[in-house]
Formats: C-alpha cells, structure tokens, sequence
C-alpha cells in the first residue's frame, strides 16, 4: 500500500470521529481510563529517563568545558537549555512512542480481529469517536504533562549529579539556571509535546484499527505503527525547529 493511500485512511479516520457525534457522556469513562493508562502507567520509565538524561548530560558538559575562562554556571544553563529544547520533549516522547504506540496499536488491533469492533458498528456505535477519540485526547493531555515533569526532573538530576561528582555546587548551578533564561524555550517545548502526543496516539490508532489478519499482522503492525511514529517524531522535530527557532 502507498504512502497515499495510508494517508488518506488517516485522514478519513480522524474525519470519522467527528461525523457522528454520540452523547459524550459515553466517553467520559473511556477517557479517564486513558488518562491514567497513558500518564499514570508510564509515569515510572519517564521519571527514571528524565533524572539520568540530565545527570549524563551534566557529566559530559563538565568533561567538554574545561577552559578556566569558563564559569562553571555555564554548564547550568547548557543543561537547562539541552533538556527544555530537546531532550524533554523529543528523547521522552520516542521512549513514550514504544511504550504507549505500542499498547494502542495492539490493543486495537486485537479487538479489530477479534471482531468487536465490528459488533460495535452493528450495535450503532461510531468506533473510530468511542475507541480512538478517548485516547488522543488523553495523550494531548497527560502527553506534555508528563514532557513538563521530564524538564523539572532533568534539571534536577543533572543538579544532583553535579553536586555528588563535585563537579559544581547546588549554588553554582542554580545560579546558571537563572542565568540567560529565555521562557520561550518552554513554549517551544510545549508546541512540540502537543504534536508528538498527536503523532504518538493517532497512528498507532490508525494501524492498529485497520489491522487484518491474526496474532501475527497485529505484533507486525504494532512494531510498524512504532517506527512510523518514531520517524514522523524525528520529522516534526525537525521541522518545528527550522519554522520557529
């Protein structure tokens, strides 16, 4: 199937969830349930990453910036800056594409071939609004969210990492963290965590809602949803970066 043909099911999908509007009472269940698949259950690995990435990237700015001339608040900021513009929002959001893309796409895809999707269009009942519109509303919600708590986590680890290495004191840092601070690095983040929480819930979604076959095609279509996603990240990343930065 080609490029243009995946696209126009996408697009056609996404258009399905809003041509027959059902009572939204119906959903708010299935959303809430969302929300905590989504934000509480993939709390643990966004913490564990966020505390690292800024402790390896406070190490590692140490071990470039060894000119005297240099004040050791630098590495503050090259750390803030580093985890607010990118590793934040786009190392968290590829890691949340396996965990979370993943899981959408298989569990779509297992009902889709264990045709309860289908008993649900006989019963009446808009699919792609009930299955698919409580999980991306979910994801532009708990998505950058959990991209904010990875900022305050990164910076604080990278904090910590310094003081325990003596590499410079909590005082020094803080210092560097107030140092050139430009809020909208925040902003841009956040413009990026809204798309790559659009791109990590609505094509695994799409892949796992069109799924055919058996066990096989669904893990097949799984992996696949991911590296799309994972590629469309890299993509957006890009091109947000060139049109606002």
């Amino acid at each position: 199937m080609t490029f243009f043909n995946h696209f126009g099911r996408y697009i056609l999908m996404i258009k399905g969830m809003f041509t027959r509007p059902e009572n939204i009472r119906m959903y708010w269940k299935e959303f809430m349930h969302q929300c905590s698949e989504i934000g509480i259950g993939s709390f643990g690995i966004v913490a564990i990453i966020s505390v690292f990435m800024g402790a390896v990237s406070t190490v590692q700015t140490a071990y470039q910036l060894v000119s005297p001339l240099i004040s050791k608040s630098t590495i503050a900021q090259i750390v803030r800056d580093t985890v607010i513009l990118e590793f934040a929002p786009t190392l968290v959001c590829i890691v949340l594409a396996g965990v979370v893309g993943s899981k959408i796409a298989s569990e779509l895809g297992n009902m889709r071939v264990s045709e309860q999707i289908d008993a649900l269009e006989i019963m009446g009942i808009n699919t792609k609004a009930y299955l698919i519109m409580p999980k991306i509303l979910a994801a532009l919600i708990t998505i950058p969210m959990l991209v904010v708590l990875a900022m305050c986590l990164g910076i604080w680890g990278g904090r910590l990492a310094g003081s325990a290495a003596g590499i410079l004191s909590t005082q020094t840092y803080d210092r560097g963290l107030m140092e050139n601070f430009m809020p909208y690095n925040v902003n841009f983040a956040l413009i990026k965590a809204y798309t790559f929480a659009l791109i990590i819930s609505s094509i695994p979604a799409y892949y796992g809602y069109h799924v055919k076959g058996g066990a096989l095609e669904i893990g097949r279509s799984s992996t696949t949803s991911v590296v799309v996603s994972c590629v469309m990240i890299l993509f957006a990343d890009y091109i947000l970066a060139a049109l606002l930065l």
